[in-house]
């Protein structure tokens, strides 16, 4: 199955995004693919937008979603120089200045599309070490699949749970950690509930325990589409230390509302099929 799927990837983007086409179709008008949910999510976020501008919304998102498996399959072999064609890193000096300065620093961003070009982006600009921190796919085929895109250009990977084990290491080791800050925890774990576009959610809080527990940089990464296949990427200085005053869920609350002025940018980037707001 992953040589099929490596041979695939060696076809050209536009023809990677003709199949996205047929999916789109698919996921729209066959299956109409988690309608309710996004329907529901997208209601709450916006509840001043008439039926029809979430409508559209909602129809952008499927084919933002459905390019995003194209997209993904391709970063199996895109080469460096088609990828520096595709997606703009704004500022991403920032990382390799704290790191050069002898700390690491935490790169925080949310799901919008596409989160996968962004991590192998950051490997790709950057020459600090990176380490990006993932939760674990129950099915090992596509785990290991996604870990061979997410370091195509180098890096490290490490799920979580090792993550913990080994994250005291940061002082000794400075190096970029990427974390994708705005999935829901489980309820086992400890979560911070806060509004979120609306309505209550629920946010792990590694990046704001870290920061302040080993006095290390905060930088926000925004996500823009500027076309179709075309991404800009843009390192904003979140929070950095001391952090004196800084009051309790602090980074966590900027990373929100740093995140929902993202999303309200472009709305059909966001991941609306994601049941995010479920407690």
């Amino acid at each position: 199955m992953s040589f099929v799927i490596k041979l695939i990837s060696y076809l050209p983007l536009p023809i990677l995004y003709l199949i996205s086409d047929i999916l789109y179709l698919v996921a729209r008008f066959i299956l109409g693919y988690r309608k309710k949910v996004i329907d529901e999510n997208l209601k709450f976020a916006f509840p001043e937008k008439s039926e029809k501008e979430r409508k559209r919304i909602r129809n952008s998102f499927y084919r933002n979603f459905t390019d995003s498996f194209a997209e993904t399959i391709k970063l199996l072999t895109i080469s460096q120089i088609e990828f520096e064609r595709r997606f703009e890193i704004v500022n991403s000096h920032y990382l390799d200045e704290v790191v050069n300065s002898g700390t690491s620093a935490l790169m925080v961003s949310g799901h919008l599309f596409n989160w996968e070009m962004g991590v192998i982006g950051i490997n790709q600009a950057i020459q600090a070490p990176v380490e990006t921190v993932y939760l674990k796919v129950n099915n090992p085929f596509f785990d290991s699949l996604m870990n061979t895109v997410r370091t195509h250009f180098g890096g490290k990977v490490t799920e979580k749970k090792a993550f913990r084990r080994t994250m005291l290491t940061l002082a000794k080791s400075p190096r970029v950690v990427l974390l994708g800050s705005d999935q829901r925890p489980p309820s086992a774990e400890k979560r911070y509930k806060r509004d979120f576009l609306n309505r209550p959610a629920v946010f792990f809080e590694g990046a704001e325990f870290l920061s302040k527990k080993m006095n290390l940089h905060v930088i926000y990464g925004k996500m823009t589409k500027t076309k179709r296949g075309h991404y800009r990427y843009e390192m904003i200085k979140l929070a950095e230390p001391p952090f004196v005053g800084h009051y309790e869920h602090s980074i966590t609350d900027q990373f929100c509302e740093m995140l929902e002025d993202n999303i309200r940018l472009q709305p059909d980037l966001y991941l609306w099929s994601h049941k995010r707001w479920k407690i």
